[in-house]
């Protein structure tokens, strides 16, 4: 039996080796090892032109929208803000048209972390541009630091994982407004949302952690599960 193909998106960066700089197609290797690991065919998919979007949902078997660097916040109306990091619009562009295409195709996907900001905005929903602002501390922009987020059982999020899961998830922005058909489904202690599935799909969860890091390789298993079928 082949295994499902499993796309990831990926930043188009300068990148080094040996005596060459070039701009190449950059992905950490925890997303293709975890996919491969649950039994999927993991491939990066570079932020190129937009042309090609709709073949990529037609030749895959499901989606990853990986982690990385915060979005525009002009993408969903709000005003730039200088304590982010510079925007990527071709990343941006790219993602937000992926996340469309696939939820139009019903094509499973899994949205991490920035993913599911991206999956958010793609929906017509809005992001708090600086977290700690709003709720007024700043643990959840502390690396490395682990908190227990509630999860509701019922969710397919619930069904992989139970109804908490122990994270690190270290962000500056958060879900705001939920975009269309999307639910909160896990929240942090401060209600934080962070986790959200889309009403109606077979299988459209994004998480604010990174589950492909670490040893419990659930989620990913999940995604391809649904992948296969």
């Amino acid at each position: 039996m082949s295994r499902p193909l499993i796309g990831i998106t990926a930043y188009l960066e300068a990148a080094r080796w040996g005596t060459w700089v070039r701009e190449a197609v950059l992905s950490p290797a925890s997303y293709v090892r975890a996919v491969e690991k649950a039994g999927g065919a993991p491939v990066l998919l570079p932020p190129l032109g937009l042309g090609g979007i709709d073949g990529y949902t037609a030749g895959l078997s499901g989606l990853i929208l990986a982690g990385g660097t915060e979005l525009d916040p002009g993408l969903y109306g709000a005003a730039a803000d200088g304590r982010l990091d510079g925007p990527q619009p071709h990343r941006d562009r790219f993602e937000l048209a992926m996340a469309r295409s696939a939820v139009q195709a019903g094509l499973p996907l899994l949205a991490v972390a920035r993913g599911m900001h991206v999956l958010n905005v793609a929906q017509g929903g809005t992001l708090i541009p600086w977290l700690p602002e709003v709720v007024g501390h700043d643990r959840h922009g502390e690396p490395g630091r682990p908190h227990t987020v509630q999860i509701s059982v019922s969710s397919a999020l619930g069904k992989a994982l139970g109804d908490r899961a122990e994270v690190t998830a270290p962000h500056r922005q958060a879900v705001k407004r939920l975009g269309t058909g999307l639910l909160a489904v896990a929240w942090a202690d401060d209600q934080i949302v962070e986790g959200v599935e889309l009403q109606g799909h077979r299988f459209a969860v994004g998480v604010q952690w990174h589950p492909e890091r670490g040893d419990d390789n659930r989620l990913i298993e999940a995604l391809v599960e649904a992948a296969a079928h």
